[in-house]
């Protein structure tokens, strides 16, 4: 099957060898969909995040092992001894696209534009509990929090809390981030058609790029973002010249394309992209922890992840990627591995007895539960397989997929038993004060997982301000969690990045999802 396909794409790459080249000093990068819109505050989209890191700037950046922060427009910082109160020393030589200086008062505009209920930002509270946030100079910015956040450093990373410009926000309203952007990134908003491209300018002014890179400028003049839908295209144009990078690879292709000498192959070690089955743990048949156990007894990981992604991911055996910062390896041992046999008797001894139809009952309830998820390739190949898996030791799944127009309303609501998911993370507390706090029902904390200890250990980890009592917090909560089979941890997904033979200094970096980041190595040989 792998050779046919790839057999396919090397087809249609000789049926386009004589396309149209990409631009001089223009650097072609193919994405699979395109965001809703640009504005940092107000997408979630990956698609829109790896754009907003090269237009706009954030304090500060992250380094490529996943948990150092670095400088970024901020070129160092104070933090209070009570942990309350954050004070960022700006750079002095920053401006926004359009020339105008970079000050304080850039950043207290941003900040409080972010939590304005008026924003409507679905990713308000990673800015923390601001009691407020002030310009002491032109150059210093004090941030001050209600309690301690442990967080904060690691959220002003994310695109979401990128700097922009007041006056640009004012003249175009609703349409900043569709019509128009004004930064003080690398690169230049210079026009946006709508699924189909996103064309960048070179910032002429810039040189404070952050110190995870050689060069603090940008090497190329123009970044056109091209929306490429299908697979087999944007491999081909990559090959015969027509782009320059993709990060959107079909796992059948990956293996094979690491033995192109055509194609530049990049990784990243720590990227955190997991993929997991999660259930609504106060709904029939899934309330039951012998069922959620039994699930995870049940699943082949490992088979999973080679026919679903042909290698390109590893098998999820924990809530969270070893490399993460926060990451408890006791928490870890809780989680159970591949094993059918332990599962029939974990059914066996809960009281779950085979049906008529191979579908076990316990007091009148068939073992049967009905999981919602978006449609996609991925999700229904890996959903087939465990819904496979559980059909061998008694367990019916039901599948239900949505179009993405439609599924994320469809998943905050009440209608199913369990869902699939895949998510960027940056830490242990990040990922679980995201889907574990009771606060955050129906969504995203979509298991409607209720527990006061859990949240108990989330606050911990958030406002304590010795590095161990954090760490014990959140190991508290992973702890909690496993021990419960509140998810089935499915895959943790393997970025690679492909480039052209013209293109040189590209490398996989990884935050939120994103591959690119600032680009700021990159160049382009002809």
């Amino acid at each position: 099957m792998r050779k046919l396909a790839y057999a396919a794409l090397l087809a249609l790459v000789a049926g386009t060898a004589h396309a149209q080249p990409a631009p001089r000093n223009t650097l072609v990068v193919l994405r699979e969909i395109d965001a809703d819109n640009y504005d940092p505050p107000r997408s979630t989209a990956r698609s829109a995040g790896e754009s907003l890191y090269m237009m706009s700037d954030t304090l500060v950046s992250l380094d490529w092992d996943m948990k150092t922060v670095r400088p970024g427009l901020a070129e160092r910082w104070d933090v209070s001894e009570d942990g309350r109160l954050y004070t960022f020393h700006l750079r002095r030589d920053v401006t926004f696209c359009d020339g105008k200086p970079f000050t304080a008062r850039d950043v207290v505009y941003t900040i409080n534009r972010w939590l304005d209920p008026a924003t409507r930002s679905p990713v308000r509270w990673r800015a923390g509990p601001v009691k407020e946030v002030r310009a002491k100079d032109d150059y210093t910015v004090e941030y001050e929090l209600t309690e301690p956040y442990g967080e904060l450093l690691y959220q002003l990373s994310l695109f979401f809390a990128s700097i922009v410009d007041q006056a640009t926000v004012e003249k175009l309203g609703a349409n900043f981030g569709v019509q128009g952007f004004n930064g003080t990134g690398p690169f230049c908003w210079v026009s946006w058609t709508p699924r189909q491209e996103l064309v960048l300018q070179r910032h002429p002014n810039y040189r404070w790029g952050p110190p995870i890179y050689r060069n603090p400028s940008p090497q190329v003049e123009r970044v056109i973002w091209r929306v490429v839908p299908e697979s087999q295209t944007r491999l081909a144009a990559l090959q015969t010249g027509q782009a320059d990078a993709t990060q959107y690879i079909p796992n059948v292709a990956i293996n094979q394309l690491r033995n192109v000498p055509t194609v530049r192959m990049s990784t990243q070690e720590n990227y955190f992209w997991d993929y997991f089955l999660g259930f609504k743990v106060d709904k029939p048949v899934v309330s039951d922890p012998a069922i959620r156990r039994a699930i995870n007894q049940a699943v082949n990981r490992s088979a999973i992840v080679q026919a679903v992604w042909f290698g390109s991911a590893q098998p999820a055996t924990s809530y969270l990627n070893p490399n993460t910062a926060g990451y408890d390896a006791e928490a870890a041992k809780l989680v159970p591995g591949y094993d059918p046999d332990a599962a029939r008797r974990t059914l066996d001894e809960a009281g779950w007895r085979m049906g008529p139809d191979n579908v076990r009952v316990k007091d009148g309830q068939r073992a049967s539960f009905l999981t919602y998820a978006i449609n996609t390739q991925t999700s229904r190949q890996y959903l087939e397989a465990i819904q496979a898996d559980l059909r061998r030791i008694g367990i019916e799944m039901r599948i239900q997929l949505w179009d993405a127009t439609v599924g994320w309303g469809k998943l905050a609501t009440q209608e199913f038993d369990a869902f699939t998911m895949s998510y960027p993370y940056v830490t242990a507390t990040d990922a679980f004060s995201l889907y574990f706090d009771s606060r955050n029902r129906p969504t995203p904390n979509r298991m409607n997982w209720n527990d006061p200890a859990t949240d108990e250990a989330l606050t911990q980890a958030k406002v304590a301000l010795d590095p161990a009592a954090r760490a014990a917090a959140i190991a508290r909560a992973q702890r909690i969690v496993a021990e419960n089979n509140v998810w089935l941890p499915l895959a943790r997904e393997q970025i690679w990045v492909a480039a052209s033979q013209r293109t040189e200094g590209v490398r996989a970096h990884g935050i939120y999802g994103v591959a690119l980041y600032k680009g700021l190595d990159i160049r382009l040989t002809r």
